[in-house]
Formats: structure tokens, C-alpha cells, sequence
């Protein structure tokens, strides 16, 4: 799906990335014009392609040093995510085994502040090694200088294009206990509410975790005190993915997706109110009913944008012609084959549209959007 790009550039090195640069300058792409290409999972590509640079790093090699009551992980940006974290919790290595699965490389992983399943990097990232694209020098960035936030850091905002990530490191807990804050994670290993686990309350650095700065239910809990091994959770949270075709299989009809297409809406406590009050006028949910919600940190709520998505009409396994709704997980937006970007963008619309004229809520869109006009762009982000 998709155009493509007039030129792709691939790097393995540092100097392979400088000479990127200088190949792109030579033609006049600067800026904008140089978009890095991770694995591409996360990503919608617009049918008119890209008139200019794509770079993909591909920068590899892991190493480990211990500091500490914590091990310190460095990886390339071009080592494949999960294969990172399998490694985590094969050597039992706490703070990564909730984000199995998730497919695409180290390097993109501090960028969009990955999470899933109660966790995120936010919580582990101590460092981020890079290349910035105007000097050509070498930069690293600590936890705190990455400004993350949900689904969201300083490589989206005031630091979007400066720099090319080269190599992140985690800072990971020896015979740590899993992290489980999520109530479905909770659930499939039948675990009580209540049971946490490593980097709980305030992570490695400081930073809030996937549900606000403490957590969803509070207290931790103990690698040994009988909780579930960082493989079992491994290994359930790849049955959970797998169950939403959410792992990559070629064989899944459902799979052929960017993953959530929406990020959870998260509103402070006077807006949650107001759209509360449009879910049960619009007969979403009985007045006293509960609704699915999860903290959003500082006195914020976060709506599950699945809800909102369901209850406006839309159906698992709906489709308006070649792109549609998995039949499997409602924020997955789904190749239904031949689709087109712009077939996906009007599905896109379409749902935005109907949420946020029932409920007041606008869906703001979590796959990065390449060779759209700032005026389609607006029409899914505004």
C-alpha cells in the first residue's frame, strides 16, 4: 500500500548515515525531505509515494554491562525489537517482556515512547545515542532529555527530524519481578488486581509508566514471590497479540494492519465529564453504568479508543470497500487486499468522524503519515 519512494538509502554505520546526509543535500532534500525509515510497522504511506529521501538504518550489535543493582542493555537502532526483548526475558531481565511482539526495530522504539500490555520505554530508556542530521556530530540523550510522554517524545516534537537514532540503551532489573499493571494481562495469567512488578511507580529514571506515574492498581510485587516468570508473561502477551492479529503472520487476513490506528483519547477530569455525559445521552451506556477507563496521570483520564469506536456504530470485521475494521480488534484498520492509502484514509475519517460527532472526542491517529499534503494531514489530526 502505498507510493514509492524516489530514493532509499540504507546505512550501517554512522558514516554510512553522514553520507546519506550528504547525498540528500546534494539533491536538494533537506529537512522533511529526508524521512528514516525504521520497520516500517508503524508508518502509512500516501498513494503519491515520496519525492525524496528514505533512509533506513540499519545499525546492529547489542552489548551488556551490569551497574549496579540494574543491568545496562545497549542496542542498534537497527536490531529487531522483539528479538531484544526476547533475549530480556530469557535472562531474566526485568522491564521489556510486556512489550513482546511489537514488531520494527530498537531505534524507532524511544521515538513513539512504545507500550503495550501496562508498559512502556519511557520506564527503561536511560540513554539515546544519535547522529544529528545538521552538524553530522554524535549526541546522547538521557530519559529525562527525551520529554516522553504517551505515544509521544521530543523526536516528535521540538527535536522532529534533528536527529537519525544510532543506539538506545535500557536499563533492565536483574531477577526482576513482570510488570502487571494491565487488568487483561492480569486476567489471562490470573494474577489478582494489585500484583505489580518491576518499574512500577516511577521506572528507572523517573518517568511516568503506560498508565500515569503510579501504575493502574498500585503496590508491586516480588520475581519471587510466586508471580508468573518474565517468559510466561512473554508468552502470554504473544497469545494475547496473536489473538488480536497483532503479531506479524503472513497466513492472517487481520495482519495485514499498522497496528492501532488510534491512540487512547486522554481528557482532564472536566472534559471526561462532558463526554460521559454525550456517551449515555447518546445510549452508549446506561447513566450509573461503569466505563472503561484507565488513569492518564495527573488528574487525566484515558478512554479506550476501541470503546468509543464500537460504540459509534463501527463493528469488528466492517469494511468500506478494499480497507476495513479487523474482525479481531476494533482499532485495527485492515488491508482487506488491493486497498489503496486513500481508501484507508477515508475509512480513517469516516470512524473519526462519527466518534467525534456522537461523543465530542477527537481520535488522534498513531501511525506516522508520509507523503501526505499538510491539508490531509489536518483532516486526520485535526
Amino acid at each position: 500500500m502505498g507510493g514509492p519512494a524516489r530514493w532509499l538509502l540504507e546505512a550501517d554505520d554512522e558514516e554510512g548515515l553522514r553520507e546519506a546526509f550528504a547525498f540528500a543535500a546534494g539533491r536538494g532534500v533537506e529537512g522533511a525531505g529526508l524521512l528514516v525509515l525504521g520497520g516500517g510497522s508503524n508508518l502509512l504511506v500516501a498513494d503519491r509515494g515520496i519525492d525524496g529521501v528514505v533512509l533506513r538504518p540499519r545499525l546492529r550489535g547489542i552489548t551488556v554491562s551490569a551497574e549496579g543493582d540494574r543491568v545496562l542493555v545497549r542496542a542498534g537502532a537497527g536490531e529487531p525489537w522483539d528479538g531484544l526483548v526476547a533475549r530480556a526475558a530469557e535472562e531474566g531481565w526485568a522491564g521489556l517482556e510486556c512489550l513482546s511482539g511489537i514488531p520494527g526495530d530498537v531505534g524507532a522504539t524511544p521515538i513513539q515512547n512504545v507500550g503495550a500490555y501496562g508498559q512502556e520505554v519511557a520506564e527503561t530508556v536511560v540513554a539515546v545515542e544519535a547522529i544529528d542530521r545538521g552538524s553530522g556530530a554524535r549526541v546522547t540523550l538521557d530519559g529525562a532529555q527525551c520529554r516522553f510522554g504517551y505515544r509521544d517524545s521530543a523526536f516528535k516534537r521540538e527535536a522532529r527530524g534533528r536527529y537519525v537514532i544510532t543506539a538506545v540503551t535500557f536499563a533492565l532489573t536483574p531477577r526482576g519481578a513482570a510488570a502487571l499493571r494491565y487488568p487483561e494481562l492480569q486476567r489471562a495469567l490470573q494474577v489478582p488486581a494489585g500484583a505489580h512488578g518491576a518499574h512500577g511507580a516511577h521506572g528507572a529514571h523517573g518517568a511516568h509508566g503506560a498508565h500515569g506515574a503510579h501504575g493502574a492498581h498500585g503496590a508491586h510485587g516480588a520475581q519471587g514471590g510466586g508471580g508468573p516468570s518474565l517468559a510466561e508473561v512473554r508468552a502470554t502477551v504473544l497469545r494475547l497479540r496473536r489473538s488480536k492479529s497483532m503479531v506479524l503472520d503472513p497466513e492472517d487476513e487481520n495482519g495485514k494492519s499498522a497496528g492501532s490506528f488510534f491512540m487512547n483519547p486522554t481528557l482532564d477530569v472536566e472534559t471526561f465529564a462532558g463526554v460521559r455525559a454525550r456517551i449515555e445521552a447518546a445510549g452508549a451506556i446506561k447513566a450509573g453504568d461503569a466505563l472503561p477507563t484507565f488513569p492518564g496521570g495527573e488528574g487525566r483520564v484515558k478512554v479506550p479508543a476501541a470503546w468509543l469506536i464500537e460504540r459509534a456504530g463501527f463493528t469488528k470485521g466492517m469494511a468500506l470497500g478494499r480497507a476495513g475494521i479487523s474482525s479481531r480488534h476494533a482499532l485495527a484498520l485492515v488491508n482487506r487486499g488491493g486497498a489503496t492509502a486513500a481508501e484507508m484514509v477515508a475509512l480513517a475519517m469516516h470512524i473519526r468522524g462519527e466518534v467525534r460527532a456522537r461523543f465530542g472526542v477527537a481520535l488522534a491517529p498513531e501511525p506516522d503519515l508520509w507523503g501526505f499534503t499538510r491539508e490531509e494531514q489536518a483532516a486526520l489530526t485535526g
